[in-house]
């Protein structure tokens, strides 16, 4: 099943990579809303949802229709801003109409949902349709609905002040080392797309986005078959909070965007995990490493906590080191070892648990 966004004809320059903070920010919030599809990033969430305001705590959830399994279109910008004022400036000239139907389909639950040519802010036959797709859904998206459609005014404003909140809440925070981020992989991707083409630089964001053989089509793999046009381009928006999902706009009206994880860290080389495991392997580099999880020691306090000489000592700690669990650090006269933490857990919890013991 895929998104096929035609791109026929499309003159150059109009496949475009840039950066968006509204988009960055919604998908922290999606993150807050579904932290099981964000493993590695579940401690952040934690932590987050520790420190809010419980008013702000209300908010995110009154309203997280808009970002929690799709995002509302409008949170998703084909034309970034460098601020996330600016972004939200230009989500406040969004007419009603195109706002509501937006926020509607994420609120009833799926991009299925379609209302056609009739508004549900006009048409009664629509709106009893929202209303009933939306109480389908649950008691909270059925309410969020009734005052999205009794005055959308008063919902905007409220989910502006929101996001605005968040800022201060948690986004300036991570902000400015997600920035660094983001414009790195923009680097590249504009360097790839300037110098290889569009093909080239498609292929460096996912093996899910590809180009058509005949170069007129980009082909993301989605859950659902669909297809668009890009009359006034295609916009791609990295994303480090946004690991591993690929967001796609492409409903009728809206310009395409696709918003895509940047690279996760290089996996560990196949020799290095093999050279931890061997290094585990022996029963006394598993004592001394359980000794050292409780603090650091010198190669003379563990020779002789276990009646070891400090040459023997010395040679498993060596391959410990090689391996990359222990960290060596002078004071002095002496060098005292300690146990790579996160190097360490990479392995798997049962290690860990094992040597903490």
């Amino acid at each position: 099943m895929t998104l096929r966004i035609d791109i026929g004809g499309l003159p150059s320059g109009r496949v475009r990579f840039a950066v968006s903070p509204l988009a960055e920010l919604t998908a922290m919030l999606h993150v807050l809303a579904e932290p099981g599809h964000h493993p590695q990033l579940a401690g952040w969430a934690a932590d987050v949802w520790a420190g809010l305001r419980p008013e702000l705590a209300e908010r995110l959830r009154e309203a997280e229709f808009l970002w929690r399994s799709s995002r509302a279109d409008f949170l998703v910008p084909a034309r970034p801003r460098p601020t996330l004022a600016e972004e939200l400036d230009e989500v406040d000239r969004i007419d009603d109409e195109v706002y509501v139907t937006a926020a509607l389909i994420t609120t009833c639950g799926s991009n299925r949902v379609h209302f056609g040519a009739r508004s549900p802010l006009t048409d009664a036959t629509a709106r009893e349709r929202a209303l009933d797709l939306a109480q389908a859904r649950g008691g909270l998206q059925e309410a969020f609905a009734e005052r999205l459609l009794a005055d959308p005014a008063a919902v905007r404003a409220r989910v502006r002040d929101t996001l605005e909140q968040c800022t201060e809440a948690f986004f300036d925070a991570a902000w400015p080392d997600v920035a660094g981020q983001l414009g790195a992989d923009l680097r590249r991707k504009t360097d790839l797309l300037n110098r290889q083409g569009t093909g080239a630089a498609l292929t460096s964001i996912s093996g899910a986005v590809t180009l058509s053989p005949d170069g007129s089509c980009i082909i993301v793999d989605k859950l659902q078959d669909n297809a668009t046009t890009a009359h006034e381009g295609v916009t791609f928006l990295p994303s480090v909070f946004g690991r591993p999902h690929l967001v796609a706009v492409h409903a009728p009206g809206w310009q395409p965007v696709v918003q895509y994880p940047v690279a996760a860290p290089e996996p560990v080389p196949l020799e290095t995990v093999t050279a931890r495991l061997e290094a585990l392997s022996h029963p006394v580099r598993l004592r001394l490493l359980r000794t050292l999880a409780r603090g650091p020691h010198t190669t003379g306090e563990l020779a002789h906590a276990w009646a070891l000489t400090p040459p023997e000592v010395s040679r498993h700690l060596a391959v410990l080191r090689r391996a990359g669990l222990l960290t060596a650090r002078r004071q002095g006269r002496y060098v005292r070892y300690t146990v790579n933490v996160p190097d360490l857990t990479a392995l798997g919890s049962d290690v860990l648990a094992a040597i903490l013991r």
